[in-house]
């Protein structure tokens, strides 16, 4: 079906702000790179995403799902389809005597979250108040950071399926493993994220916030678009080690580069291509395998075409 008798029928019922036709992706991605969406909707709430499943569905339109774009790498021709990108907002915090219960939207960010923690004196998200993105995508990815990984703090999870049908599991069903949850391998919406923390002081809660932003600050390229840690660890090395001292630091491709300041980031320079990073990535893999013996995994998402 054209794109333009896609938004035609979307517009019936999403608000027409929240409806981009031939939308730049690397407005929606922390890498700034990607070719141009067909159709891409914010999704706000559930009512906007069961509509947008069933006209998908109705008509057979691919259908791509993403959260803050901060795991992401767009192909340079884009995403053909309807992109939806999953804005479900709601902070409800719970407080019980020994713990807090925390009700949210998928698509709130964790920096956002971590502030309204602090407000509240609820400690064990510092780990995570830096890592860009939103639950949802920290759970599908089970993000962490300085010890700490959502599969230590998630009590459930709720997601929709394509076919509109809704689950809710527990922690030990998400079958969290080192950056990779059942989500990963499964096509399916997380609408809501459930919590549990415990207790802390403000003033100890904001230094371990303030520690970890700064040791970002120190040992990453945050001022530089990128789409975070490129590469998984290993079981039993530390892959930006490896690139290190594979010499890798500073080796570009067109206007992708590995960071300077931590061997582990691929950055855009500023004229990067979705293309630049896919060859540089493919560099690196190589590399590391010819004079380590080590085979690399991907951390980052690509997706489109």
């Amino acid at each position: 079906m054209e794109k333009d008798k896609i938004y035609e029928i979307l517009a019936k019922e999403i608000d027409l702000n929240n409806i981009k036709k031939d939308e730049e992706m690397k407005k929606h991605t922390s890498f700034k790179i990607g070719g141009k969406a067909d159709i891409l909707i914010t999704i706000k709430n559930t009512k906007d995403l069961i509509y947008v499943l069933k006209i998908a569905n109705e008509y057979n339109i691919p259908l791509t799902v993403i959260g803050n774009g901060t795991n992401l790498l767009v192909k340079d021709n884009g995403i053909r389809g309807i992109v939806i990108k999953i804005d479900i907002d709601g902070i409800q915090i719970e407080k019980n005597e020994n713990s807090a219960i925390i009700k949210l939207g998928a698509g709130v960010k964790n920096a956002i979250l971590a502030q309204n923690l602090l407000k509240e004196q609820i400690a064990g998200f510092e780990f995570a108040s830096g890592i860009p993105g939103t639950i949802g995508g920290a759970v599908y990815m089970n993000a962490g950071a300085y010890g700490g990984e959502m599969k230590n703090i998630v009590k459930d999870v709720t997601y929709m399926e394509k076919n509109l049908s809704v689950h809710t599991i527990t922690n030990s069903q998400c079958e969290f493993d080192y950056r990779h949850s059942i989500f990963s391998n499964k096509d399916v919406i997380i609408t809501n994220v459930t919590i549990e923390l415990p207790y802390g002081k403000a003033e100890e809660i904001k230094q371990k916030m303030d520690e970890n932003l700064q040791s970002r600050k120190e040992k990453q390229p945050i001022e530089m678009p990128s789409a975070g840690s490129t590469f998984k660890r290993g079981t039993d090395f530390i892959t930006a080690k490896l690139i290190d001292e594979c010499g890798l630091k500073g080796y570009k491709v067109g206007g992708a580069e590995v960071s300077t300041k931590h061997a582990g980031f691929v950055v855009n320079t500023g004229s990067a291509t979705a293309q630049d990073v896919i060859n540089l990535v493919e560099h690196i893999k190589k590399v590391v395998l010819e004079r380590c013996s080590k085979n690399i995994e991907l951390e980052i998402k690509i997706i489109g075409e």
